[in-house]
């Protein structure tokens, strides 16, 4: 289970600047106080909305046939294998493994015609995450940038990357691929989201072990101080000082309590749980990746970003990997895939938004489901659907944005969009005019000038403007 935990007693809510200080300023000169308050200055301004996003990247590229569009009316070698469910929609339906989330299609929109026309992993990967923007930035970076590195109520990083490797020790074999969706571009590296799962060691440091009583003395402090620092350099965290300060921000100020699923109720963890979704034995016979791309962790994921969002980050990105279903002997046919992704996928996904209306939280965080680009219209001989960039799988949930529809249509092959098509820079727009005032963004002159004219720049989707 990852913790960050702390046990230091305080009087009264945050350490002050005066508490940095004193606790050690010939030391704490490599937490850059100066770098923590230039955050923070950037953090306390108007127009930050009091929302949050999370995208769910399905690392290898979805088959948008079954998920979101199954085109039953095409020929059988390009329809969906897994056939359709109905949803509340009238003449909506879903791929045939997602039966919760096609009874919650009302509060889903599904986007039918999103192309970029790249079918390369990589260069795919981070044109979708970084909404086409010519940085080359991730989404979450660039939200960083205008926000600050870290929440100024709870301390948190204002970004995050949520890996199944980072719910601990008995994922580490899991699939990890943490490039492709936290590329910085050409802005600073420091912005870079926060990775948990640099380590479970690391991580497991970050525990402060100083009672109350011992604060004060600052040799037992600054030596776990200092081992967080070596582990930090280990890992090779892109810059120590603004690990530092983020680190000792989550140990002060108590919010490693947001990465212990521990204090979840047993009921909400079995709700999330995906655990029950390993690939069969025969499955990972036939398929060389299958136990790397097990979807056991997701649900976990799910819920960890939820807290986290809860908590005061505002960008969480959470990765499922798998979904490069070729066939062929090592990536999973389709068959074989979606027999446990798709359903991790429908229980997680399903969970998670069920879990924001009761939370009554639908409105304050916005779910973002994509991947780096479809699948192709025909199965190949193996069993498999290969790169498609002309059309690919892109859902919404909550965010306060009008939900219960399909936004566009596919053609009739499901290979391309035949109406209202839909851009990486489009779904950049929405997400950013969903975390900014873009107006007031506007007059801001504290926000470097590519950044802000990315963000102020675009067109959200319109059927999404709410």
């Amino acid at each position: 289970m990852l913790r960050i935990e702390t046990t230091v007693k305080r009087p009264h809510g945050p350490p002050s600047r005066r508490e940095f200080l004193r606790i050690g300023s010939s030391y704490l000169g490599g937490l850059s106080l100066a770098g923590l308050l230039r955050a923070q200055a950037s953090a306390e301004n108007h127009v930050v909305k009091n929302r949050s996003v999370v995208v769910l990247n399905l690392q290898g590229g979805p088959t948008q046939f079954e998920t979101f569009d199954p085109n039953m009316q095409a020929p059988t070698e390009i329809r969906s294998i897994t056939g359709e469910l109905r949803t509340p929609l009238p003449g909506v339906t879903y791929g045939g493994t997602l039966p919760r989330l096609a009874a919650l299609a009302d509060r889903l929109a599904v986007v039918r015609s999103y192309r970029h026309g790249i079918s390369s992993h990589g260069t795919a990967a981070m044109h979708v995450m970084a909404g086409g923007n010519p940085t080359g930035a991730m989404m979450g970076v660039l939200y960083s940038q205008v926000a600050g590195l870290s929440d100024t109520e709870s301390g948190l990083p204002s970004n995050v990357l949520v890996t199944a490797r980072a719910m601990g020790p008995e994922y580490k074999e899991l699939y990890y691929n943490s490039d492709r969706v936290s590329q910085t571009g050409t802005l600073p590296a420091a912005y870079k989201p926060f990775d948990p799962s640099a380590g479970s060691e690391l991580v497991n440091n970050m525990r402060l072990r100083v009672a109350g009583p011992r604060l004060d003395d600052r040799n037992s402090l600054l030596t776990q101080l200092d081992t967080l620092r070596r582990r930090a350099d280990a890992n090779g965290l892109a810059t120590t000082d603004r690990f530092q300060q983020q680190a000792f921000d989550v140990l002060t100020r108590g919010v490693g309590d947001a990465f212990d699923l521990s204090q979840e109720d047993p009921q909400t963890l079995e709700r999330y749980s995906t655990a029950e979704f390993q690939p069969t034995a025969a499955v990972q016979k036939r398929n060389a990746y299958a136990k790397q791309f097990s979807p056991v962790a997701l649900g976990k994921q799910m819920l960890l970003a939820r807290r986290l969002c809860e908590a005061g980050c505002g960008f969480v990105t959470v990765t499922c990997g798998g979904w490069d279903m070729h066939g062929g002997g090592k990536e999973f046919t389709m068959a074989d895939g979606l027999a446990s992704l798709t359903p991790a996928v429908d229980r997680a996904v399903s969970a998670f938004i069920e879990d924001l209306a009761d939370r009554r939280l639908t409105d304050d965080i916005l779910l973002v489901i994509t991947g780096e680009f479809g699948r192709t219209p025909r199965i190949n001989k193996n069993g498999g659907r290969d790169h498609w960039g002309n059309q690919c799988t892109l859902a919404f949930a909550g965010g306060g944005l009008p939900m219960g529809q399909v936004i566009g249509a596919s053609d009739r092959t499901g290979s391309a969009p035949a109406s209202d098509p839909i851009s990486s820079e489009n779904v950049l727009a929405t997400i950013m005019h969903s975390l900014f005032d873009v107006g007031q963004l506007r007059l801001q002159t504290g926000v470097p000038a590519d950044v802000l004219r990315i963000i102020t720049a675009g067109q959200p989707i319109p059927s999404l403007t709410s």
